[in-house]
């Protein structure tokens, strides 16, 4: 396993390094593309999604506050796990159960600490992102929370609009990010990651490449080793627009095909009120929090979710 985890290092750093390159390329080329009418000018398009998302035009920047959302914010009142991980809470509490319905929700935001830094298209932003398990239907044990990650992040976001591939990309960003789940050892996890991302769209299609390289612990210091066997070096997002409705697709791989250990995560928004939207989730794979990352998930769950792309 050890093998594996340095292998799939070396393949994030590889990855982070081409993200740089790639920056460094996207932020020197022509901020203007033809045969595409610049945005702020006559007869522009609609604003896409990361543009409103990461307030990447002027009109997205003007009069709006330097708070906002940054992942998805929803919350599964009902959710069904068909294989509770139950190993770790005994370690702690022999007698602990758990019962496979219980609520999933998650709240994110992000706030522009400066922008146009030196005077260049690049924007510095801290996120925070926040997500729970709770065993509300578990009355015979208190309705207790199960798990709660934190997420705190700082990125650097380069503005981009170039085309690749047929795709436009928007951004590109790098950072540090820690995850951990506030416990005490037995049940203590956690993790500190360089991130690099890059965010690219056509038309209704928006897609999201997010690579990490894992910092490393001590070996007595580590909560969670192994985690880059599970979680991989990265993961890639598809959000797909249809009138009100968005379909995401989230998939993870670890690319080691003798054990290979991944995650596919796909979501329906639909509308129902004008800033709430109903939400459909299902959850497959390793990684789904920091507790379970070795353990297998299958869940499904619905509910709503706070609408960012109208």
């Amino acid at each position: 396993m050890a093998k594996s985890s340095r292998s799939t290092a070396r393949s994030a750093l590889v990855l982070a390094a081409f993200a740089a390159v790639l920056a460094g390329g996207l932020a020197a080329a022509p901020q203007g593309l033809p045969g595409v009418a610049a945005e702020g000018g006559a007869g522009k398009e609609k604003p896409s999604y990361f543009t409103t998302l990461w307030f990447l035009d002027e009109a997205s920047r003007a009069g709006k506050s330097w708070i906002t959302f940054h992942r998805p914010n929803y919350a599964l009142v009902f959710s069904y796990n068909t294989s509770p991980n139950l190993a770790p809470l005994q370690q702690a509490d022999p007698a602990k159960t758990l019962v496979k319905p219980e609520i999933a929700f998650q709240l994110s935001f992000k706030a522009k600490l400066w922008q146009d830094i030196l005077g260049r298209p690049v924007d510095l932003w801290v996120g925070y992102t926040q997500r729970s398990f709770w065993q509300l239907y578990n009355f015979d044990d208190s309705s207790p929370f199960r798990e709660t990650d934190y997420e705190p992040e700082v990125l650097f976001n380069v503005r981009t609009r170039v085309d690749v591939l047929g795709l436009r990309a928007r951004f590109v960003q790098f950072g540090f990010n820690h995850q951990s789940n506030g416990q005490s050892e037995p049940l203590s996890r956690s993790w500190n990651r360089i991130v690099a991302n890059v965010g690219l769209e056509r038309g209704r299609l928006s897609l999201l490449l997010k690579g990490w390289v894992r910092l490393g612990e001590r070996a007595v210091d580590d909560d969670n080793p192994g985690i880059v066997h599970y979680l991989g070096c990265g993961e890639f997002w598809a959000y797909y627009f249809l009138k009100r409705h968005r379909i995401t697709v989230m998939l993870r791989d670890n690319l080691n095909f003798r054990e290979n250990r991944g995650a596919v995560q796909l979501e329906w928004s639909f509308p129902m009120f004008p800033h709430i939207h109903g939400h459909v989730q299902y959850f497959q794979g390793y990684g789904e929090s920091l507790l379970d990352y070795d353990h297998h998930i299958r869940r499904i769950g619905a509910g709503f979710i706070l609408c960012d792309w109208e």
